[in-house]
């Protein structure tokens, strides 16, 4: 079969590759009708998310037909529907029994102490092949797996694969309540499921920093008000926009691959000098492009924190769902201590969602296909990459059909 293949650092090609087998009891085999193009991907493919193994099919997103199921999967059979979960859960331990599937005791092969276990990641997380194929394993089908209802088009399905939950995730780390002003840090795709989960949630205003034009006024569409930090300072014009007191909430979802500001005052003002940037940089890419043009990892890994933590308010509350390493440790702690804030982050429990927010998207409560901006085949899905991956002009979401 066809499959996105990672083969190292800014090398990733379509290759062909063995069709997926059913290995356990608990596995099933879904050919895969529509997947997606990730943020996280980029990270992989920049090297700011290292330890990836050469071979190792790329994605995480995706919608299809259950072909084949194992001797252990009673809840779904051939010809079902259904959209995959990004993380791979057991169902059964105590995290996943709890709601935190994405702390699963048992899907990772490394060890409970390793950590999540999602499809097409580093050698940490699995590795477990990934979903830009046309056939993929699915581990622990029975939790992994849920059946799209048949109202439910794939491509709304397909953001409910993996954006949407982290972006309604995120508003939930963050502890959106009634009333809110809300700060989302990024207006990339889980930037802009970020708002949309804010508001439903009970913000009465959302705030949105990105340095691109038009991200900004996707989430101006969205009765959001933006923020270019390449024309002002950032921080500077939340507190004017708050009274000077700060946003009650941020959701950060930009994570490693942060961007210096290139204009304006932000640049001239950034929270810590560009050699501290630099050796961020240098630890979270240790082999990434940190010249220029393709494949270029984040000058400001910190970024985004460093801001989220000065534009909330004293007891306020920020909510993490930007990528970063596992060994990524700049952190202002010193500003969260001070300011008495709440912090969470984490990898999103996705099957705790998908179920309420397919559901949402059955009654119309919310449209995901609106952040959808290139439908791509497959053969074009490294082409798709290399655009995305420089930020053109108009390149939100890309879904593939396969």
């Amino acid at each position: 079969m066809k499959a996105v293949v990672w083969h190292d650092v800014g090398d990733i090609r379509l290759d062909e590759v063995s069709d997926p087998k059913i290995q356990e009891p608990t596995d099933a085999i879904v050919r895969i009708t529509t997947s997606a193009i990730c943020g996280t991907d980029l990270h992989l493919v920049r090297g700011t998310m290292p330890g990836l193994l050469p071979g190792t099919v790329l994605g995480h997103e995706a919608v299809g037909v259950v072909e084949e199921t194992g001797s252990a999967v009673r809840g779904f059979a051939a010809g079902d529907r259904v959209v995959v979960c990004s993380t791979i859960a057991c169902g059964h331990c105590g995290y996943c029994r709890a709601g935190y599937y994405a702390q699963c005791d048992v899907a990772n092969p490394n060890g409970p102490q390793a950590g999540t276990s999602f499809f097409g990641g580093p050698e940490g997380t699995g590795p477990v092949d990934g979903l830009q194929a046309e056939y993929a394993r699915i581990p622990y089908a029975a939790t992994t797996l849920v059946k799209v209802p048949d109202s439910v088009t794939d491509e709304q399905a397909i953001m409910v694969s993996d954006v949407l939950p982290t972006g309604w995730f995120g508003a939930k780390l963050a502890q959106v309540t009634e009333g809110d002003t809300v700060l989302v840090l990024g207006a990339g795709v889980v930037g802009q499921c970020a708002i949309a989960s804010a508001k439903r949630q009970g913000a009465s205003r959302v705030l949105v920093i990105d340095g691109l034009a038009d991200r900004l006024e996707v989430a101006r569409s969205q009765n959001a008000e933006p923020i270019d930090f390449n024309a002002e300072d950032p921080v500077a014009a939340v507190r004017e926009l708050t009274g000077g007191i700060g946003v009650d909430r941020v959701i950060d979802a930009v994570g490693v691959d942060a961007q210096r500001p290139k204009s304006g005052p932000a640049a001239e003002n950034l929270p810590v000098d560009t050699g501290t940037f630099e050796a961020e940089r240098a630890k979270a890419a240790p082999e990434g492009n940190t010249g220029d043009g393709q494949w270029l990892a984040g000058d400001a890994p910190s970024l985004a924190l460093r801001w989220a933590a000065d534009a909330v308010a004293k007891a306020g509350s920020i909510g993490v769902i930007g990528v970063y390493p596992p060994d990524f440790d700049a952190f202002p702690v010193g500003a969260t201590v001070n300011k008495n804030l709440t912090v969470q982050g984490g990898n999103c429990n996705h099957r705790r969602y998908i179920p309420g927010l397919l559901g949402r998207v059955a009654r119309g409560d919310i449209d995901p296909t609106r952040f959808i901006t290139q439908r791509i085949e497959t053969v074009a899905a490294i082409d798709a990459y290399r655009d995305f991956d420089l930020r053109h002009d108009g390149w939100l979401k890309t879904v593939v059909a396969v």
